[in-house]
């Protein structure tokens, strides 16, 4: 869990080469706690917003991802991060920039709903969704961690 006081706080989770083209999220109002992360789309729906915290560490980290055009084929994948599967309008390749020069991609629920759909698949079988959101972070800091390097500072 993390907490932002102000809309300046939240765009500092951002790495420098995505906060200038930020788009904030409508109706936010602080301070905001975030219970897992907090992801929205833009409103052209070209970028997904993604706020979260490494597992033992409360200092946000946010990835900008875009919606990469994986062909005209509407064919069934798999979420790295839920593992929901889904058509390929709803499970897409989302790319953020390594580099100005390298991107690296991962194949995504396109809206980034993935506690919704890990806490829905719990209730539906009667386990708590603790243990799978704790793994569902552990993967999305996995991510930031080998393709952009990002390194987590452990909670005080």
């Amino acid at each position: 869990m993390f907490r932002f006081e102000s809309d300046r706080d939240l765009i500092q989770s951002f790495r420098p080469r995505d906060r200038r083209v930020m788009e904030m999220p409508p109706g936010l109002s602080f301070p905001l706690f975030v219970r897992d992360y907090l992801a929205w789309t833009e409103t052209s729906g070209a970028r997904v917003y993604l706020i979260f915290s490494a597992p033992g560490s409360h200092k946000p980290i946010g990835i900008i991802f875009r919606r990469d055009s994986m062909g005209g084929e509407n064919v069934s994948r798999m979420c790295d991060w839920c593992h929901h599967y889904g058509s390929s309008s709803e499970v897409t390749m989302l790319t953020t920039d390594v580099t100005s020069k390298r991107r690296v991609g991962v194949i995504l629920c396109a809206d980034l709903r993935c506690r919704e759909r890990l806490e829905d698949a719990a209730n539906r079988s009667g386990r708590h969704t603790l243990e799978a959101l704790e793994q569902l972070r552990a993967r999305m800091f996995r991510f930031a961690q080998e393709a952009l390097g990002i390194e987590a500072k452990p909670a005080a």
